[in-house]
């Protein structure tokens, strides 16, 4: 177990690192259910701490080196495949405007560009995990990088905009297999202690620096190349990944074992969600209170109760319902959806407005987000330090009422505009708020957890990041198209004020909903304190 001064530490946030924070909450101890595996369960046996080499006996020195640097190529593998997954959503906010021209895809509609990845993969990762687990790791891993890879070639050569949706639906699926039989071969590879710990770091260092190097690298492969250069560097990575774990990640050897993937629980979670963001998606065209959307809207909240019964009578679930009932795990998974549409939606918002409103490139597209990410990084960091004295309630609503500033500043952003005056300083103030906040959604997610309860934790955790940022950009991008009054990506500008507006009204309601819903800091503290360090992203 991590001492408790290592509480002031925390890997690199990230909005798209899957199950990295349980991976170091519980580093050194088995994980559960898509995390936890024990060694006769699939591919990857773990690789026994070697002692230190004895310079009077070089073939054990050499052989110690060797396995070290085995080590080493096989967490490289692990990381790139990571970052691969990481690059496709936040390179797409920048490439996005180029993609909507291109296809010619209406303003309303410009959002499913993000959304048909991010909700598949977010409403699949804990059967991905679970698949992990009774299919086997190697398995998962090559099937997940197929897909991907796969889905990356038919999104570059997509010629309409439904052939690119579904294209990024199958990305999806990809990274719902990938990312967390990833994950699972780095926790029962590396040793406990140091070895694992460097690792859980170097994982965490991808998610932190994917968020930054995704704008960039979406900026100059778009702007020098196109939008399409996005998807077609998948391929010769994808390709080499490929073959590199071929011969790195050991064959598995236990048969694969369907019963207990719950297939029903993930279908019905899967359709209901998707029904609830098609119809906020298309609510400001067709009406609120259409026949359409009132009936999308009562099937998906009908099949998500349906998700819950089926849970609560299944003897091996996704999700154990009864630990929503934990003001840390329910409330924070609550914030966790506020914080994510906010999150997204920015990213979302502010590529939109830099291009079509001030007609700036991709590339400093990229370059402008740059202060986004510094901002939120200097927020987990003082988020990680108030969390420790003053519990949960007050950073975690000081945290929304700043964003709900920054998000206020955006709103004043019009046409005849500028980076300088209308989106750096909002951008600064919201990536600040939004930092303190992220931090304090792990930590209350996964602070008190059990060493079985880790791995469920951690995928609900980034499930409601995903699936937050979904129903927002959804939200968002529609209501911004409704006020423009055309359907087209420029249209967007004139009513992206109005959506930063609604998102700052969504900050502030969740700043009191979060005095309401998160435990105290008579009751949260003590388990914060005799709890490892939590890893956020």
């Amino acid at each position: 177990m991590t001492s408790r001064s290592h509480l002031n530490e925390s890997l690199p946030i990230s909005g798209r690192c899957p199950d990295v924070a349980a991976a170091a909450y519980r580093e050194g101890h088995h994980m559960h259910k898509h995390t936890a595996h024990h060694a006769d369960h699939g591919a990857v046996a773990p690789i026994e701490p070697h002692a230190a080499p004895d310079h009077n006996r070089e073939p054990d020195a050499g052989h110690g080196g060797g396995a070290m640097r085995r080590l080493k190529q096989l967490l490289l593998l692990l990381c790139v495949a990571q970052l691969m997954v990481i690059l496709d959503i936040t390179a797409v906010n920048v490439a996005m405007p180029d993609m909507a021209k291109g296809l010619d895809i209406a303003g309303s509609d410009v959002g499913w560009t993000i959304t048909s990845y991010s909700l598949i993969f977010g409403s699949l990762l804990l059967l991905g995990g679970r698949a992990a687990d009774l299919l086997g790791r190697r398995r998962m891993f090559l099937s997940g990088l197929g897909i991907f890879v796969t889905a990356s070639l038919a999104a570059a050569l997509a010629g309409s905009a439904a052939t690119l949706f579904a294209a990024r639906a199958g990305q999806g699926l990809g990274a719902a297999l990938l990312s967390p039989a990833a994950l699972s071969i780095l926790m029962t590879t590396f040793p406990k202690g140091t070895p694992r710990t460097h690792a859980l770091a170097a994982w965490g260092a991808v998610g932190g620096a994917g968020a930054a190097v995704g704008v960039l690298l979406g900026g100059v492969l778009t702007e020098l190349l196109g939008w399409q250069a996005i998807f077609f560097i998948n391929l010769p990575i994808g390709i080499a990944l490929a073959v590199a774990a071929c011969r790195m990640i050991p064959v598995d050897t236990r048969t694969p074992q369907w019963r207990g993937l719950d297939l029903p629980g993930a279908t019905l979670a899967t359709a209901s969600l998707g029904a609830i963001v098609f119809a906020l998606s298309q609510a400001a065209d067709i009406g609120w209170t259409s026949t359409q959307t009132v009936s999308l809207l009562t099937a998906g909240l009908a099949g998500l109760v349906a998700f819950v019964l089926v849970e609560l009578r299944s003897t091996q679930p996704l999700l154990r319902i009864q630990r929503l009932a934990d003001r840390g795990v329910g409330g924070g998974l609550i914030m966790m959806l506020a914080a994510a549409a906010a999150l997204f939606g920015t990213f979302l918002l502010i590529s939109l407005y830099m291009q079509n409103g001030l007609g700036t490139g991709p590339l400093l597209t990229g370059l402008g987000f740059l202060p986004l990410a510094v901002a939120l990084a200097g927020g987990v960091h003082v988020g990680q330090h108030v969390l420790q004295h003053a519990g949960l309630r007050l950073p975690m609503a000081a945290g929304f009422a700043t964003a709900a500033g920054g998000m206020l500043l955006l709103s004043g952003a019009d046409a005849g505009g500028s980076y300088l005056g209308d989106v750096l300083p909002g951008m600064l103030v919201t990536g600040l708020g939004l930092g303190v906040v992220l931090v304090s959604v792990s930590v209350s997610v996964m602070t008190g957890a059990a060493d079985e309860e880790s791995g469920m934790l951690s995928g609900l955790n980034t499930t409601g990041h995903e699936i937050g940022g979904t129903i927002g950009i959804a939200v968002l991008a529609t209501l911004a198209a409704a006020s423009g009054g055309t359907a087209t990506p420029s249209s967007l500008v004139p009513g992206i004020g109005d959506a930063f507006l609604v998102i700052a009204v969504t900050a502030a309601a969740a700043s009191i909903i979060a005095l309401i819903v998160l435990p105290s800091a008579a009751t949260f503290l003590p388990k914060l304190r005799l709890a490892p360090r939590v890893a956020i992203h």
